[in-house]
């Protein structure tokens, strides 16, 4: 094969880039729709405050009947440092889109076919919890007075959030399922798929100090991360296994014959 012909085969460097570039671009245009479509159904929930706090209240009791932690309790020890307050509070705010796209950004460039999972699993994870959303609006802890529990993101920093009454860039009453607490689990899912040995399971730290974060902050109740949990792993049930491009093989290799 003449220079010239490799040449045509091999498509230029340039070209390349340019395909990875709108990859990414078109990428990017679908995490934005996830995006829009949270903000439609944030006005979608608009006018069901009374709704959403007498569902918190209903999620409370309903914890007690099944004997969860006491949230509140939870909560005190932290309030008794300031420090696990700030760390609580910085994670919360600082982590959770971060993390997320640090992993999404590095499954894309070194694992592309976990990449497509995770994606898929994060997209479906989230159009169910927009539906859940407008069918059972819920207010958090924070803002359930029954619960007794402080807003640490307006009583310490940093908030997040705005007063729930004037503020229109967040659902604030859609606090099941915690996408907080799913994206963690979906996130750790893909890392653990894609890394070996025994120090891969630590990536469940994540979802776990997650899930205490958003608990302590008076963020999310229990019961909001199990419903995330258990959301994620039906979409995963309906998601396609990662095409890795590599066939698996049930049965030892064939031993060659001697001649």
């Amino acid at each position: 094969m003449g220079i010239s012909e490799i040449a045509a085969v091999r498509p230029a460097a340039p070209d390349r880039r340019a395909t990875a570039l709108r990859r990414a671009l078109r990428e990017l245009g679908l995490v934005a729709a996830l995006f829009l479509l949270y903000k439609v159904a944030r006005l979608a929930v608009a006018g069901r405050v009374s709704t959403a706090l007498a569902n918190g209240e209903s999620v409370w009791h309903l914890e007690r009947l099944f004997h969860l932690p006491n949230e509140a309790a939870v909560q005190r020890p932290v309030l008794a440092h300031d420090l696990l307050v700030h760390l609580a509070n910085g994670y919360y705010a600082y982590v959770h889109f971060p993390a997320t796209a640090a992993a999404l950004i590095w499954l894309y460039a070194r694992h592309p076919a976990h990449y497509l999972w995770t994606r898929r699993m994060l997209a479906g994870l989230t159009a169910a919890a927009l539906a859940l959303h407008l069918l059972v609006p819920l207010a958090p802890p924070r803002l359930t007075t029954l619960t007794g529990m402080v807003d640490t993101g307006r009583a310490y920093g940093p908030a997040v959030y705005g007063p729930p009454d004037t503020d229109a860039l967040s659902n604030q009453y859609a606090a099941m399922p915690s996408l907080h607490v799913g994206w963690a689990i979906a996130v750790a899912v893909a890392l653990v798929a894609v890394t070996r040995g025994r120090p891969r399971w630590l990536w469940l730290a994540h979802p776990l100090a997650t899930l205490l974060v958003v608990v302590s902050t008076g963020n999310h109740y229990w019961l909001d991360g199990i419903v995330a949990a258990i959301m994620l792993a039906a979409v995963c049930l309906l998601l396609p296994a990662p095409d890795t491009g590599r066939r698996p093989s049930c049965s030892p290799p064939r031993q060659r014959s001697a001649d």
